[in-house]
């Protein structure tokens, strides 16, 4: 039998097999140790051995070495060790026949296990349990409801485990409705909910999503356990409720490593992707080591935050801890180094990877893109091609993501053409989405709309929001006005879409419109995000507003806005209200402009003495154009590099220049 899943070329001493001549039964105590270790493939080449050395192999060594091979998935292996117990004459062995069962099962082959199921002549609680686990791994519940029926029909009554089994199930795969069912047919048949039930209910729908009927059940249960309340913070994180997740967390006496890591998972995944950094560091004090899981949700709070040393320091706790070979924590650096901001470290760790797959590239090239460099961007993808790295679809939207922000239009075509043509991929409303934004950008807005009544499908709210915008950026007020209003019946409660309405009316100057949209937001309770920046400095992080006084050097902020602008004035700078489409008097329209939260930000920058160096804000809107032109002239005042992340893209401006040119 040839194993290449094997880890070791020789079986781990101490061996039955070292010994001469020994005793069956030695070699399945051996066999069943192996089965049961971290590391079950051992098993199979033990089993190997003692057929290759002609050692006796019996009933009894059958059931431990598919249990191996299910663990293991070894289904080509699996399916070998059947054809000996076939040749054996061990076919019709209820033991062996189980093994079967549970191999095929847990290897996904669940036609083989059914095959095995349906030839037993003898069929205990245990091979009925088996058989239903593989139905629900392979999410096949209505062929579970048949076998609770058929168990019926056997006079056989589904035990405690059947039901924790199942209802486990529907917690993994998130289903709520044959959950319910269960949880309804375990009271119908006065199944005694006991103590471990309880927990599993608990499991069940947190997993589902369903915290209200979670929550019930958890209140009932008495002693509060790991898995139970692990299963609640991860249910509250998931829904974004990391404050009733968190309370239910600081609740705990004890915590494993799976319950730390779905809390941080949980703020790294909010609004919250600091606490999920300062949760990692309590982690760590509390002696929990991280295994790669809780790391990727670390790098993905180093990402969110944008923190460029914040996220070096994660990086070198990466290498430190030696994770520095995980495939998916090098391909999350890549992501974490571009959202903070720095493509010189994402390149770096891309080029000293060993390995890459399809999400290392796509990852490279989607950072590239992100920040404005299409050039490089495309030379990424011809450099995967070449290495016969063949792309998905993810990979030609971050293509296409690149050639919307470059204006590359005629190289956006035939992307989009080589994609369906030459991979056969087939386009999602993603990658429409780029060619809308591709065409809307280039103010090709024809084509924009023709595209979209091309599709195949309808279009999306994100389709008809790129339509709006680059109708606003164009003047396109007829098609602006046509785009929102499509966009509003998708989403009648869509906050930019009204913004953006409303905004559409004013640069017409329709105030009476723009009222009305207004007041439609008020009835409904929708109101426009406020613009806000974020700038670390000395490892602490300040968030700006717009029109800021909470800072508690808030004076001196504004006394330094109050000197760069008259910097800046010096060399042509004046203040572009064209967006500010409120009914304001001239000056208060500058006023307004002047106190956008970016340049708080970046006086905040230059007051702490960071001129000479380089200044990383990250905000939540697209930056204006008004901001957009003072951020280059203060970067050729004071010769201080500003790097901007918006909503969209990367801007870096420097020598009074921006790498978008001006094209965003």
């Amino acid at each position: 039998m040839n194993h290449p899943i094997l880890a070791f070329p020789t079986p781990p001493p101490p061996s039955p097999l070292q010994m001469d001549n020994p005793k069956p039964h030695l070699c399945n105590r051996f066999l069943r140790d192996l089965s049961r270790n971290k590391d079950p493939s051992n098993a199979l080449y033990v089993f190997d051995e003692m057929l290759r050395r002609g050692i006796g192999v019996d009933r009894f060594s059958f059931p431990l070495v598919l249990k191996a091979a299910g663990r293991v998935k070894a289904g080509n292996e699996g399916m070998m060790v059947h054809g000996l117990v076939v040749k054996m004459g061990f076919a019709d062995d209820p033991f062996v026949q189980t093994g079967l069962v549970g191999m095929y099962a847990s290897c996904g082959e669940i036609d083989g296990a059914r095959m095995v199921f349906d030839r037993m002549s003898q069929r205990d609680i245990v091979t009925w349990n088996i058989m239903i686990d593989g139905y629900c791994q392979s999410r096949l519940f209505d062929d579970v409801l048949l076998l609770l029926e058929d168990m019926k029909r056997c006079n056989i009554e589904a035990d405690e485990k059947l039901f924790s089994t199942i209802l486990s199930a529907c917690g993994r795969v998130a289903n709520l409705e044959f959950g319910k069912a269960i949880h309804k047919m375990i009271d119908d048949n006065n199944v005694k909910i006991d103590y471990r039930m309880q927990s599993t209910l608990v499991t069940m729908y947190a997993g589902c999503g369903s915290m209200d009927l979670a929550q019930d059940m958890f209140d009932k249960l008495n002693p509060k356990n790991v898995v139970a309340s692990t299963a609640m913070v991860s249910g509250y994180s998931k829904r974004g409720q990391v404050e009733s997740a968190r309370a239910i967390f600081d609740q705990m006496a004890k915590k494993d490593l799976i319950c730390w890591s779905a809390m941080i998972s949980g703020y790294a995944e909010s609004d919250a992707p600091q606490e999920a950094i300062r949760l990692f560091g309590k982690m760590q004090d509390s002696g929990i080591y991280p295994d790669h899981v809780t790391m990727l949700s670390v790098i993905s709070a180093g990402a969110n935050v944008g923190a460029l040393d914040q996220a070096r320091w994660i990086h070198k706790f990466v290498k430190t801890n030696r994770f520095g070979e995980v495939l998916p924590i090098n391909n999350a650096l890549i992501k974490m180094y571009a959202k903070c901001g720095s493509l010189e470290d994402a390149r770096d760790v891309f080029v000293h990877m060993r390995r890459k797959n399809v999400i290392t590239w796509t990852t490279m090239i989607s950072a590239l893109a992100m920040h404005g460099d299409a050039v490089n961007a495309l030379k990424i993808f011809q450099q995967m091609k070449s290495e016969n790295v063949e792309p998905n679809g993810v990979t030609f939207v971050g293509v296409l993501y690149a050639c919307s922000h470059a204006g590359l239009v005629e190289e956006g075509q035939k992307l989009f053409a080589s994609m369906v043509d030459e991979y056969g991929i087939t386009p999602k409303h993603q990658h429409y989405g780029c060619m809308v934004d591709l065409y809307g950008r280039a103010n090709l807005l024809g084509e924009a709309l023709q595209l979209i009544e091309s599709m195949p499908f309808a279009p999306n709210v994100v389709i008809w929001g790129s339509l709006m915008s680059a109708c606003k950026i164009h003047g396109e007020f007829e098609l602006g006005e046509f785009a929102a209003k499509q966009l509003l019946k998708l989403d009648p409660d869509h906050d930019g879409a009204h913004v953006l309405l409303s905004n559409i009316y004013a640069k017409e100057k329709q105030w009476h419109n723009v009222g009305e949209v207004r007041q439609l937001m008020k009835h409904k309770g929708i109101s426009k995000e406020r613009g806000t920046s974020r700038i670390e400095l000395n490892n602490e992080v300040h968030e700006f507003l717009t029109a800021d006084k909470y800072h508690e050097q808030s004076d001196e902020i504004y006394a330094k806005l109050n000197e760069v602008v008259t910097d800046v004035k010096l060399i042509g700078y004046t203040p572009i209200t064209t967006n500010v489409l409120t009914n304001l008097d001239e000056e208060e329209k500058k006023e307004a402009v002047l106190w956008h939260s970016e340049k708080l930000a970046l006086c905040y920058g230059l007051l702490s003495g960071k001129t000479g160096t380089r200044i990383h804000i990250i905000k939540n809107l697209r930056i204006c154009e008004d901001c957009h032109t003072f951020m280059k002239l203060v970067s050729d005042v004071y010769k201080t590099d500003i790097v901007v992340r918006d909503r969209t893209r990367f801007h870096h401006y420097k020598n009074g220049v921006c790498s978008c040119n001006d094209y965003w």
